[in-house]
Protein backbone atom coordinates (compact mmCIF):
# COMPACT_ATOMS: atom_id res chain seq x y z
CA UNK A 1 0.00 0.00 0.00
CA UNK A 2 1.20 3.37 -1.01
CA UNK A 3 2.52 5.20 2.34
CA UNK A 4 2.17 8.94 0.79
CA UNK A 5 4.48 10.60 3.62
CA UNK A 6 5.22 13.71 3.01
CA UNK A 7 7.60 16.42 4.96
CA UNK A 8 7.66 20.25 5.11
CA UNK A 9 11.21 20.02 4.82
CA UNK A 10 12.25 19.92 1.67
CA UNK A 11 15.31 18.04 2.00
CA UNK A 12 13.72 15.09 3.18
CA UNK A 13 10.96 15.78 0.68
CA UNK A 14 13.54 15.57 -1.51
CA UNK A 15 14.53 11.89 -0.43
CA UNK A 16 11.06 10.77 0.15
CA UNK A 17 9.81 11.18 -4.18
CA UNK A 18 13.04 9.67 -4.86
CA UNK A 19 12.08 6.84 -2.47
CA UNK A 20 9.08 6.77 -4.13
CA UNK A 21 10.42 6.34 -7.32
CA UNK A 22 12.63 3.29 -7.12
CA UNK A 23 10.07 1.50 -4.67
CA UNK A 24 8.22 -1.16 -5.87
CA UNK A 25 4.11 0.17 -6.32
CA UNK A 26 2.94 -2.69 -3.83
CA UNK A 27 3.91 -4.16 -0.34
CA UNK A 28 6.31 -7.18 -1.31
CA UNK A 29 7.40 -9.10 2.00
CA UNK A 30 10.84 -10.50 2.04
CA UNK A 31 13.84 -10.59 4.06
CA UNK A 32 16.47 -10.53 1.07
CA UNK A 33 16.39 -6.93 -0.41
CA UNK A 34 16.42 -5.75 3.19
CA UNK A 35 19.17 -8.04 4.08
CA UNK A 36 22.07 -6.89 0.91
CA UNK A 37 20.37 -3.34 1.87
CA UNK A 38 21.98 -3.49 4.88
CA UNK A 39 25.04 -5.64 3.92
CA UNK A 40 25.81 -2.25 1.76
CA UNK A 41 25.51 0.40 4.81
CA UNK A 42 27.76 -2.29 6.65
CA UNK A 43 25.26 -4.47 8.60
CA UNK A 44 24.26 -1.72 11.38
CA UNK A 45 21.74 -3.53 12.53
CA UNK A 46 24.07 -5.87 14.64
CA UNK A 47 25.88 -3.02 16.39
CA UNK A 48 22.79 -1.35 18.37
CA UNK A 49 22.15 -1.33 21.12
CA UNK A 50 19.88 -3.84 23.31
CA UNK A 51 16.88 -4.58 21.26
CA UNK A 52 12.90 -5.39 22.49
CA UNK A 53 11.55 -7.13 19.01
CA UNK A 54 7.57 -6.65 19.44
CA UNK A 55 4.87 -8.28 17.17
CA UNK A 56 1.47 -8.58 17.11
CA UNK A 57 -1.73 -7.43 15.52
CA UNK A 58 -2.67 -4.67 18.10
CA UNK A 59 -1.45 -3.73 21.16
CA UNK A 60 2.21 -4.04 20.44
CA UNK A 61 2.70 0.07 19.90
CA UNK A 62 1.31 0.39 23.30
CA UNK A 63 3.70 -2.43 24.60
CA UNK A 64 6.58 -0.35 23.18
CA UNK A 65 5.45 2.43 24.66
CA UNK A 66 5.44 0.65 28.12
CA UNK A 67 8.87 -0.66 27.19
CA UNK A 68 10.22 3.05 26.47
CA UNK A 69 8.58 4.66 29.68
CA UNK A 70 10.48 1.99 31.89
CA UNK A 71 13.45 1.91 30.66
CA UNK A 72 13.90 6.18 30.42
CA UNK A 73 12.38 5.89 33.71
CA UNK A 74 15.90 4.52 34.89
CA UNK A 75 17.57 8.14 33.62
CA UNK A 76 18.66 6.28 30.21
CA UNK A 77 17.86 7.12 26.73
CA UNK A 78 16.38 4.80 24.42
CA UNK A 79 15.56 4.07 20.74
CA UNK A 80 12.38 3.48 19.00
CA UNK A 81 11.57 2.44 15.71
CA UNK A 82 7.49 2.56 15.29
CA UNK A 83 4.59 2.60 12.31
CA UNK A 84 2.78 4.35 10.97
CA UNK A 85 3.23 7.77 11.66
CA UNK A 86 0.54 9.86 12.29
CA UNK A 87 1.60 13.94 11.48
CA UNK A 88 5.28 13.45 10.60
CA UNK A 89 7.62 10.88 9.06
CA UNK A 90 9.96 11.56 12.00
CA UNK A 91 7.75 9.79 14.15
CA UNK A 92 8.46 6.72 12.97
CA UNK A 93 12.51 7.20 14.50
CA UNK A 94 12.59 7.96 18.14
CA UNK A 95 16.88 8.50 18.42
CA UNK A 96 17.42 8.71 22.48
CA UNK A 97 14.50 9.31 23.42
CA UNK A 98 14.04 12.44 20.78
CA UNK A 99 12.11 12.40 17.60
CA UNK A 100 15.00 12.26 14.55
CA UNK A 101 15.55 16.01 13.21
CA UNK A 102 14.80 16.85 9.40
CA UNK A 103 18.40 17.38 8.88
CA UNK A 104 19.45 13.72 10.04
CA UNK A 105 16.68 12.01 8.66
CA UNK A 106 17.30 13.33 5.55
CA UNK A 107 20.98 12.19 5.11
CA UNK A 108 20.28 9.19 6.53
CA UNK A 109 17.91 8.54 3.73
CA UNK A 110 20.23 9.63 1.73
CA UNK A 111 22.84 7.77 2.13
CA UNK A 112 20.72 4.59 2.13
CA UNK A 113 19.09 5.45 -1.29
CA UNK A 114 22.75 5.94 -2.63
CA UNK A 115 23.41 2.19 -1.86
CA UNK A 116 20.51 0.71 -3.18
CA UNK A 117 20.59 0.71 -6.84
CA UNK A 118 19.29 -2.59 -8.32
CA UNK A 119 18.03 -3.40 -5.13
CA UNK A 120 14.56 -1.99 -5.34
CA UNK A 121 13.72 -1.75 -1.41
CA UNK A 122 10.11 -0.82 -0.61
CA UNK A 123 9.47 2.20 1.70
CA UNK A 124 9.69 0.12 3.84
CA UNK A 125 11.99 -1.29 4.07
CA UNK A 126 14.50 2.01 3.03
CA UNK A 127 13.30 3.49 5.83
CA UNK A 128 14.18 0.59 8.49
CA UNK A 129 17.95 0.78 6.83
CA UNK A 130 17.71 4.05 7.68
CA UNK A 131 16.52 4.13 11.21
CA UNK A 132 18.77 1.04 11.93
CA UNK A 133 21.24 3.27 10.84
CA UNK A 134 21.26 5.91 12.90
CA UNK A 135 20.31 3.44 16.11
CA UNK A 136 23.74 1.75 15.43
CA UNK A 137 25.81 5.17 15.29
CA UNK A 138 24.14 7.02 18.38
CA UNK A 139 24.43 5.34 21.93
CA UNK A 140 21.64 4.33 24.09
CA UNK A 141 20.29 1.73 26.69
CA UNK A 142 17.85 -0.70 24.67
CA UNK A 143 16.06 -0.47 21.27
CA UNK A 144 12.44 -0.89 20.55
CA UNK A 145 11.64 -2.34 17.49
CA UNK A 146 7.79 -2.91 16.45
CA UNK A 147 7.95 -5.38 13.89
CA UNK A 148 5.81 -3.68 10.55
CA UNK A 149 3.64 -6.44 9.13
CA UNK A 150 3.58 -9.48 10.20
CA UNK A 151 6.83 -10.97 11.55
CA UNK A 152 8.33 -13.65 9.37
CA UNK A 153 9.14 -12.06 6.51
CA UNK A 154 8.79 -8.60 8.03
CA UNK A 155 12.01 -6.23 7.17
CA UNK A 156 12.56 -5.61 11.01
CA UNK A 157 13.28 -9.24 10.94
CA UNK A 158 16.88 -9.20 10.75
CA UNK A 159 17.99 -8.11 14.11
CA UNK A 160 20.12 -10.00 17.21
CA UNK A 161 17.03 -8.96 19.86
CA UNK A 162 17.64 -9.79 23.72
CA UNK A 163 14.12 -10.76 23.62
CA UNK A 164 10.69 -11.06 21.65
CA UNK A 165 7.46 -10.55 22.35
CA UNK A 166 3.94 -10.78 20.70
CA UNK A 167 0.89 -8.77 21.70
CA UNK A 168 -2.98 -9.62 21.03
CA UNK A 169 -3.50 -11.44 17.81
CA UNK A 170 -6.12 -10.52 15.14
CA UNK A 171 -7.65 -10.76 11.66
CA UNK A 172 -5.57 -8.08 9.56
CA UNK A 173 -3.21 -7.94 6.16
CA UNK A 174 -5.20 -11.51 5.14
CA UNK A 175 -3.83 -11.12 1.80
CA UNK A 176 -0.47 -11.38 3.45
CA UNK A 177 -0.52 -13.38 6.85
CA UNK A 178 -3.56 -15.92 6.09
CA UNK A 179 -7.32 -16.20 6.33
CA UNK A 180 -6.81 -18.40 9.42
CA UNK A 181 -5.63 -16.59 13.46
CA UNK A 182 -3.52 -19.81 13.41
CA UNK A 183 -1.50 -18.62 10.07
CA UNK A 184 -1.51 -14.89 11.35
CA UNK A 185 -0.14 -16.27 14.55
CA UNK A 186 2.73 -18.25 12.64
CA UNK A 187 4.04 -15.28 10.88
CA UNK A 188 3.65 -13.33 13.70
CA UNK A 189 5.99 -15.81 15.70
CA UNK A 190 8.49 -15.62 13.12
CA UNK A 191 10.27 -13.47 15.12
CA UNK A 192 11.31 -16.41 17.40
CA UNK A 193 15.16 -16.57 17.50
CA UNK A 194 17.48 -19.58 18.74
CA UNK A 195 17.58 -19.03 22.10
CA UNK A 196 15.84 -15.84 23.02
CA UNK A 197 13.25 -15.29 25.02
CA UNK A 198 9.61 -15.11 23.42
CA UNK A 199 6.79 -13.91 25.44
CA UNK A 200 3.50 -14.11 24.33
CA UNK A 201 -0.10 -13.26 25.99
CA UNK A 202 -2.51 -16.36 26.51
CA UNK A 203 -4.47 -17.23 23.16
CA UNK A 204 -6.63 -19.95 22.44
CA UNK A 205 -5.11 -23.29 22.02
CA UNK A 206 -5.24 -23.73 18.46
CA UNK A 207 -3.15 -20.65 18.27
CA UNK A 208 -0.76 -21.45 21.45
CA UNK A 209 0.26 -24.57 19.68
CA UNK A 210 1.24 -22.89 16.06
CA UNK A 211 3.02 -20.13 18.22
CA UNK A 212 5.45 -23.22 20.15
CA UNK A 213 5.74 -25.27 17.08
CA UNK A 214 7.02 -22.15 15.54
CA UNK A 215 9.22 -21.07 18.59
CA UNK A 216 10.50 -24.57 19.17
CA UNK A 217 11.57 -24.86 15.38
CA UNK A 218 13.63 -21.53 15.99
CA UNK A 219 14.90 -22.57 19.22
CA UNK A 220 13.62 -20.01 20.95
CA UNK A 221 11.88 -20.82 24.36
CA UNK A 222 8.25 -19.25 25.17
CA UNK A 223 7.43 -17.52 28.12
CA UNK A 224 3.46 -17.13 27.80
CA UNK A 225 0.76 -15.75 29.84
CA UNK A 226 -0.79 -18.05 32.02
CA UNK A 227 1.96 -20.88 32.41
CA UNK A 228 4.92 -18.89 32.23
CA UNK A 229 3.91 -15.44 34.53
CA UNK A 230 0.22 -14.09 34.84
CA UNK A 231 -1.88 -10.48 35.72
CA UNK A 232 -4.73 -9.26 36.59
CA UNK A 233 -6.67 -6.18 37.06
CA UNK A 234 -7.57 -5.23 40.41
CA UNK A 235 -9.35 -1.96 41.66
CA UNK A 236 -7.13 1.12 40.57
CA UNK A 237 -3.82 -1.24 39.77
CA UNK A 238 -2.63 -4.57 38.30
CA UNK A 239 -0.50 -7.28 39.67
CA UNK A 240 1.96 -9.36 37.69
CA UNK A 241 3.53 -12.43 38.76
CA UNK A 242 6.16 -14.83 37.35
CA UNK A 243 8.29 -17.20 39.14
CA UNK A 244 9.79 -16.06 42.52
CA UNK A 245 8.52 -12.40 41.68
CA UNK A 246 5.05 -10.08 41.83
CA UNK A 247 4.35 -6.30 41.31
CA UNK A 248 1.58 -4.28 41.77
CA UNK A 249 1.36 -0.87 39.70
CA UNK A 250 -1.65 1.56 39.13
CA UNK A 251 -3.59 0.52 36.21
CA UNK A 252 -2.11 2.30 32.91
CA UNK A 253 -2.31 5.86 32.46
CA UNK A 254 -3.54 5.26 28.42
CA UNK A 255 -7.34 4.13 28.51
CA UNK A 256 -8.85 1.17 28.25
CA UNK A 257 -8.50 -2.33 30.22
CA UNK A 258 -6.47 -3.59 27.36
CA UNK A 259 -3.50 -1.43 27.96
CA UNK A 260 -3.58 -3.67 31.26
CA UNK A 261 -2.54 -6.30 29.40
CA UNK A 262 -0.08 -4.43 27.47
CA UNK A 263 1.38 -3.16 30.44
CA UNK A 264 2.00 -6.34 31.78
CA UNK A 265 3.47 -7.86 28.64
CA UNK A 266 6.01 -5.43 28.61
CA UNK A 267 7.00 -6.33 32.28
CA UNK A 268 7.51 -9.92 31.26
CA UNK A 269 9.55 -8.79 28.18
CA UNK A 270 11.72 -6.51 30.49
CA UNK A 271 11.79 -9.79 33.64
CA UNK A 272 12.44 -12.41 30.88
CA UNK A 273 15.67 -10.58 29.04
CA UNK A 274 19.50 -9.57 30.86
CA UNK A 275 20.48 -6.97 28.69
CA UNK A 276 19.32 -3.94 30.40
CA UNK A 277 18.45 -3.65 34.19
CA UNK A 278 15.23 -2.15 34.57
CA UNK A 279 14.60 -2.03 38.42
CA UNK A 280 10.66 -1.98 40.12
CA UNK A 281 10.20 1.47 41.00
CA UNK A 282 10.71 2.39 37.10
CA UNK A 283 8.37 -0.61 36.28
CA UNK A 284 6.25 1.07 38.43
CA UNK A 285 6.39 4.35 36.79
CA UNK A 286 5.90 2.82 33.00
CA UNK A 287 2.35 2.76 34.19
CA UNK A 288 2.11 6.70 35.03
CA UNK A 289 4.35 7.90 32.09
CA UNK A 290 3.57 6.05 28.91
CA UNK A 291 1.94 7.64 25.92
CA UNK A 292 0.52 6.61 23.08
CA UNK A 293 -0.87 9.27 21.04
CA UNK A 294 -3.99 8.17 18.87
CA UNK A 295 -5.07 5.18 21.01
CA UNK A 296 -7.75 6.09 22.71
CA UNK A 297 -6.88 9.64 23.12
CA UNK A 298 -8.67 12.43 24.99
CA UNK A 299 -8.26 15.32 22.80
CA UNK A 300 -7.23 18.58 24.22
CA UNK A 301 -8.80 22.42 23.99
CA UNK A 302 -8.16 22.96 19.92
CA UNK A 303 -9.53 23.92 16.41
CA UNK A 304 -11.17 21.17 15.88
CA UNK A 305 -12.78 20.28 19.64
CA UNK A 306 -13.48 24.22 20.17
CA UNK A 307 -16.40 23.22 16.96
CA UNK A 308 -18.31 21.18 19.78
CA UNK A 309 -20.95 21.75 22.14
CA UNK A 310 -19.24 23.49 25.42
CA UNK A 311 -18.95 20.37 27.55
CA UNK A 312 -18.09 17.87 24.85
CA UNK A 313 -15.34 15.27 25.15
CA UNK A 314 -13.60 14.19 22.41
CA UNK A 315 -11.23 11.04 22.26
CA UNK A 316 -9.30 9.48 19.29
CA UNK A 317 -8.14 6.14 18.20
CA UNK A 318 -7.34 4.32 15.12
CA UNK A 319 -9.56 1.24 15.47
CA UNK A 320 -9.07 -0.03 12.06
CA UNK A 321 -9.47 -3.76 12.71
CA UNK A 322 -11.66 -6.08 14.80
CA UNK A 323 -9.57 -6.78 17.48
CA UNK A 324 -8.59 -3.22 17.94
CA UNK A 325 -12.48 -1.98 17.68
CA UNK A 326 -13.93 -4.44 20.32
CA UNK A 327 -11.84 -2.87 23.32
CA UNK A 328 -12.02 0.71 21.84
CA UNK A 329 -16.16 -0.14 22.28
CA UNK A 330 -15.77 -1.23 25.69
CA UNK A 331 -13.45 1.91 27.24
CA UNK A 332 -16.32 4.19 25.12
CA UNK A 333 -18.66 2.66 27.09
CA UNK A 334 -16.86 2.98 30.55
CA UNK A 335 -16.55 6.60 29.36
CA UNK A 336 -20.05 7.26 28.46
CA UNK A 337 -21.80 6.79 31.25
CA UNK A 338 -25.23 7.10 29.83
CA UNK A 339 -24.41 10.14 27.72
CA UNK A 340 -24.59 10.32 24.08
CA UNK A 341 -22.04 9.19 21.67
CA UNK A 342 -21.51 10.24 18.00
CA UNK A 343 -19.18 8.41 16.22
CA UNK A 344 -16.96 10.15 13.39
CA UNK A 345 -15.65 6.92 11.07
CA UNK A 346 -13.39 7.03 8.14
CA UNK A 347 -12.10 3.61 7.11
CA UNK A 348 -9.76 2.47 4.49
CA UNK A 349 -10.79 0.37 1.71
CA UNK A 350 -9.37 -3.07 2.76
CA UNK A 351 -10.40 -2.79 6.27
CA UNK A 352 -13.74 -4.30 7.76
CA UNK A 353 -15.47 -2.40 8.21
CA UNK A 354 -18.57 -4.43 8.90
CA UNK A 355 -17.35 -6.25 11.65
CA UNK A 356 -15.83 -2.70 13.38
CA UNK A 357 -19.02 -1.20 13.30
CA UNK A 358 -20.94 -3.88 14.71
CA UNK A 359 -18.93 -3.67 17.17
CA UNK A 360 -19.09 -0.12 18.10
CA UNK A 361 -22.59 -0.07 17.40
CA UNK A 362 -24.17 -0.37 20.69
CA UNK A 363 -22.40 1.96 22.35
CA UNK A 364 -23.48 4.81 19.38
CA UNK A 365 -26.33 7.13 19.00
CA UNK A 366 -25.34 8.65 15.84
CA UNK A 367 -22.74 7.91 13.40
CA UNK A 368 -20.98 10.73 10.69
CA UNK A 369 -18.84 9.14 8.04
CA UNK A 370 -15.92 10.85 6.34
CA UNK A 371 -13.35 10.22 3.91
CA UNK A 372 -9.50 9.53 4.61
CA UNK A 373 -7.61 12.49 3.14
CA UNK A 374 -5.18 11.05 0.14
CA UNK A 375 -5.72 7.44 0.92
CA UNK A 376 -8.36 4.74 -1.03
CA UNK A 377 -10.90 4.46 1.25
CA UNK A 378 -15.16 3.12 1.92
CA UNK A 379 -16.93 6.23 0.35
CA UNK A 380 -18.85 7.53 3.31
CA UNK A 381 -22.37 6.70 2.19
CA UNK A 382 -21.47 3.29 1.97
CA UNK A 383 -20.44 3.25 5.53
CA UNK A 384 -23.56 5.57 6.53
CA UNK A 385 -25.42 2.89 4.89
CA UNK A 386 -23.93 -0.32 6.60
CA UNK A 387 -24.62 1.95 10.26
CA UNK A 388 -28.36 2.16 9.49
CA UNK A 389 -27.80 -1.42 9.13
CA UNK A 390 -27.21 -2.05 12.70
CA UNK A 391 -29.69 0.78 13.63
CA UNK A 392 -27.76 3.58 14.39
CA UNK A 393 -28.75 6.66 12.61
CA UNK A 394 -26.07 7.59 10.04
CA UNK A 395 -25.32 10.58 8.22
CA UNK A 396 -21.88 11.88 6.05
CA UNK A 397 -19.81 14.90 6.41
CA UNK A 398 -16.77 16.27 4.00
CA UNK A 399 -14.40 15.87 6.87
CA UNK A 400 -14.06 15.48 10.45
CA UNK A 401 -14.07 19.47 10.58
CA UNK A 402 -17.50 19.47 8.80
CA UNK A 403 -18.80 16.64 11.08
CA UNK A 404 -18.12 18.02 14.10
CA UNK A 405 -19.75 21.46 13.29
CA UNK A 406 -22.53 19.59 12.28
CA UNK A 407 -23.19 18.19 15.51
CA UNK A 408 -22.88 21.55 17.35
CA UNK A 409 -25.10 22.86 14.58
CA UNK A 410 -27.88 20.27 15.47
CA UNK A 411 -28.56 21.90 18.69
CA UNK A 412 -26.72 18.93 20.74
CA UNK A 413 -26.16 18.61 24.48
CA UNK A 414 -22.70 17.89 25.80
CA UNK A 415 -21.69 14.76 24.05
CA UNK A 416 -19.21 12.28 23.87
CA UNK A 417 -17.39 12.27 20.72
CA UNK A 418 -15.29 9.23 19.21
CA UNK A 419 -13.42 10.01 16.10
CA UNK A 420 -11.77 6.64 14.79
CA UNK A 421 -11.23 3.94 11.76
CA UNK A 422 -7.95 4.84 10.42
CA UNK A 423 -4.35 6.34 12.66
CA UNK A 424 -4.07 8.14 8.78
CA UNK A 425 -7.13 9.90 10.26
CA UNK A 426 -5.91 10.14 13.51
CA UNK A 427 -3.19 11.77 11.75
CA UNK A 428 -4.60 14.22 10.01
CA UNK A 429 -6.97 15.03 13.38
CA UNK A 430 -3.79 15.48 15.83
CA UNK A 431 -2.40 18.08 12.94
CA UNK A 432 -5.60 19.88 12.77
CA UNK A 433 -6.18 20.35 16.64
CA UNK A 434 -2.73 21.41 17.25
CA UNK A 435 -1.82 17.97 18.95
CA UNK A 436 1.14 16.62 16.72
CA UNK A 437 3.09 14.08 18.74
CA UNK A 438 6.65 15.29 19.92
Amino acid sequence: MPDHARSSDPAVQTQLDRLASLSPGADVLGLDRIARLLSRLGDPHLAMPPVFHVAGTNGKGSTCAFLRAAIEATGRSVHVYSSPHLVRFNERIRLAGSLIDDAALASLLAEVLDVADGIEPSFFEATTAAAFLAFARTPAAATIVEVGLGGRLDATNLVRPAVCGIAALGYDHQQFLGDRLVDIAGEKAGIAKAGVPLVTMDYPAPVRARIAAVADAAGAPVFARGTAWSSESLRGSIRYVDSGFSIVTHRPRLVGTHQSRNLALAIAMLRHQGAVNVPEAAIRAAADWATWPARMQRLGDGPLTALLPAGSEAWLDGAHNPSAAAPVARALRSIAHGRPVTLVIGMLANKDAGEVLRLLAPTATRLLAVPVPGHDHHAPAALAKLAQSFGIPADTAPDVAGALGRISAAGSAPQVVLIAGSLYLAGTVLDANGEAPD
